[in-house]
């Protein structure tokens, strides 16, 4: 990767890094996602599950129906989404569905992720699509707000 698509990549993962921590702020764990395409944002997001107690509203899948309502297309082929953690097997099975061209996330989930950590159904030979993936993309950066979001959760756990 040249450095003018790392930049690129860094640029966007910096807005997907804002959402997170819109998501900090509200005592969810801290993922934010952003789907670009042709150098433009066409949808960002955050986790939602509590403030919604909705299992669905992880900050990919709000970020990949808002993106499908823009485009008016379910297919979003040409995009890219920035995700601060590694998508979760739901997740990853709607990006994969959504035909994006690109996957770029900040830290893996070593416990859930399904871009390559426990599986990858993105880039899985036996589906019809495969995406790039990237990742470790400001992987401090994400990892900081994870850390963080434990650490809270730790110490009113204790309290």
């Amino acid at each position: 990767m040249d450095l003018s698509s790392l930049d690129f990549d860094k640029e966007f993962m910096t807005l997907a890094i804002e959402e997170a921590q819109h998501a900090l702020s509200k005592d969810e764990v801290p993922i934010g996602a952003v789907i670009v395409k042709d150098g433009h944002v066409v949808a960002r997001a955050h986790n939602l599950r509590v403030a919604w107690q909705d299992v669905t509203a992880h900050a990919e899948m709000l970020a990949l129906k808002e993106a499908c309502e823009r485009l008016k297309n379910w297919r979003l082929m040409g995009c890219t989404i920035y995700v601060t953690m590694e998508p979760c097997p739901m997740c990853a099975g709607a990006i994969q569905q959504a035909r994006l061209a690109r996957l770029v996330y900040g830290i893996a989930d070593p416990k859930a992720g399904a871009a390559g950590s426990v599986m990858n159904i993105v880039d899985e030979p036996k589906l019809a699509h495969r995406l790039k993936i990237t990742s470790g993309v400001e992987e401090e950066k994400c990892r900081e707000l994870i850390n963080i979001f434990f650490r809270r959760l730790r110490i009113r756990e204790s309290g």
